[in-house]
């Protein structure tokens, strides 16, 4: 929750009424990068020693419009914001990125029409690709940036100051510290006078990443900012992620007044009852609710240390959120990604192909996955095939389900065919329609697909207790 949406959280039910104590001087001011949550306590409550501090006289009252009154502490936002980082005496951000630049290393975004190219301190290129009439390849392509003009980065190493103020930026809901790099002299811009094309590339620290493109946007006309992740930045203390804890704002029952509101208390328990997911009927709830370690500490870069086959972030057809589950759980609109040499085309309920083009030799197709409903079952009897995720509320959400494609092409390594479990995770983003596709082989010619989109988070409740999909009613 956000201090911008503070006052709507319970539904409409509160309304500032005494206003703001006049003994509030110093308080910080609240951004939409700061998370807060109400906790309504009971009579024997008292303040935390630890973390935010609280005053009594800073307070609001609310008042429902029950006319429930209620006295809610404001937490300040000043203690434990302190910067903890030991001085840093190591190399600035310009050097820890040098080996990326060095090696011509480039990272690819697949989106529903055009592909992304950034060759790291190279350029930036956005292009398509079509077949022509003799299976000639046909290039629309322009050029985001060239070469690097001005960046961030500095030879005379001004980064090792502790002074200096890191840059930060609201990435995906959090505040997050990021190093630029400026490319400039591309494609020219027909609707600014023909100006070049230019681009600043954010390179965000993962520790798990692989400098993967997280999202490409364009800012103004033909000036576009691209994020970048990558370990590489992760060696500096100043530049690793720092999440946000969510300060707590305590709103006690005045006299005569319930310690919960009475209608949000009713509508939690109705919609507690409404999102309540059904369990198996072989009585075991628990197996529900424990997720495998996979599940629950999974991200699509790295898995327990398996090595990673190929990964790629995308953004599906921007069909009705409607027709677009439809078809997709129909199998008639499949999912591809991958970057490098090896692409990959995933239909729901069909198979997992893997795949390479070549302009002289054609399509290579690899078969590494079919659908067998009934091999699925039995498979599912004897695994977890839908896994749920405990929200902070209490509430249980299925949050993923994993199918089993086998009879893949035979595996020279192993003589067995080939076979994947294909992972669909529910992936909350700023854009509905991202995809973020990844294959692991954990053991070979044995195959993990996982794919993650806000869009599986529509259809993850309708998964029967063999983790199969329907659409909603």
């Amino acid at each position: 929750m956000t201090a911008g949406l503070l006052f709507v959280v319970v539904g409409g039910l509160l309304g500032v009424c005494g206003g703001v104590s006049a003994n509030r001087g110093g308080h910080p001011s609240y951004t939409d990068e700061v998370p807060f949550k109400i906790i309504w306590p009971d009579a024997e409550f008292s303040l935390p020693t630890s973390g935010a501090l609280y005053s009594e006289d800073d307070f609001v009252i609310m008042t429902t419009t029950e006319m429930e009154k209620y006295k809610c502490l404001l937490p300040s936002l000043t203690a434990g914001e302190e910067d903890s980082d030991k001085e840093y005496s190591g190399p600035g951000p310009g050097d820890l990125l040098e080996p990326l630049f060095k090696r011509s290393s480039c990272s690819y975004r697949i989106e529903s029409y055009w592909t992304y190219e950034v060759c790291h301190g190279k350029h930036i290129r956005q292009y398509h690709e079509e077949k022509e009439t003799g299976q000639k390849i046909s290039v629309q392509e322009y050029f985001l940036g060239n070469l690097a003009q001005k960046s961030q980065a500095s030879e005379t190493g001004e980064f090792l100051c502790d002074c200096y103020l890191v840059p930060t930026k609201n990435i995906e809901g959090q505040l997050t510290p990021y190093f630029s790099f400026e490319m400039g002299n591309g494609t020219p811009c027909v609707l600014k006078q023909n100006e070049p094309r230019s681009t600043s590339v954010l390179y965000v620290c993962h520790p798990e990443a692989k400098h993967e493109i997280l999202s490409v946007a364009e800012v103004t006309t033909c000036e576009y900012e691209v994020v970048v992740l990558t370990p590489l930045l992760c060696a500096h203390p100043k530049y690793r992620f720092k999440s946000s804890p969510v300060n707590s704002i305590f709103c006690r029952a005045l006299a005569g007044s319930p310690l919960r509101p009475q209608r949000l208390a009713q509508l939690d328990k109705e919609q507690e009852e409404h999102l309540k997911p059904p369990f198996n009927h072989g009585g075991g709830t628990d197996s529900d609710l424990r997720e495998e370690a996979f599940t629950s500490t999974h991200k699509p870069m790295t898995v327990g240390g398996q090595s990673q086959v190929t990964v790629g972030t995308t953004h599906i057809s921007r069909l009705t959120d409607d027709q677009l589950i439809k078809e997709f759980l129909s199998g008639s609109y499949c999912l591809h990604g991958g970057v490098g040499w090896w692409k990959y085309e995933f239909c729901y309920g069909r198979h997992v192909h893997q795949y390479h083009e070549d302009k002289e030799q054609g399509k290579n197709t690899v078969v590494v996955g079919s659908w067998n409903a009934e091999e699925h079952v039995e498979w599912a009897k004897k695994n977890v095939a839908r896994s749920y995720q405990l929200k902070d509320d209490g509430l249980q959400k299925v949050k993923l389900v994993s199918h089993l494609y086998g009879h893949g092409d035979l595996c020279d390594l192993t003589g067995k065919p080939r076979q994947v479990i294909v992972k669909l995770k529910c992936k909350e983003s700023e854009s509905p329609h991202a995809v973020t596709v990844y294959m692991l082989e954990p053991q070979t010619c044995q195959y993990i697909l996982g794919v993650e989109s806000p869009v599986i988070c529509r259809i993850l409740d309708t998964a029967d207790e063999h983790g199969l999909l329907s659409l909603s009613s």
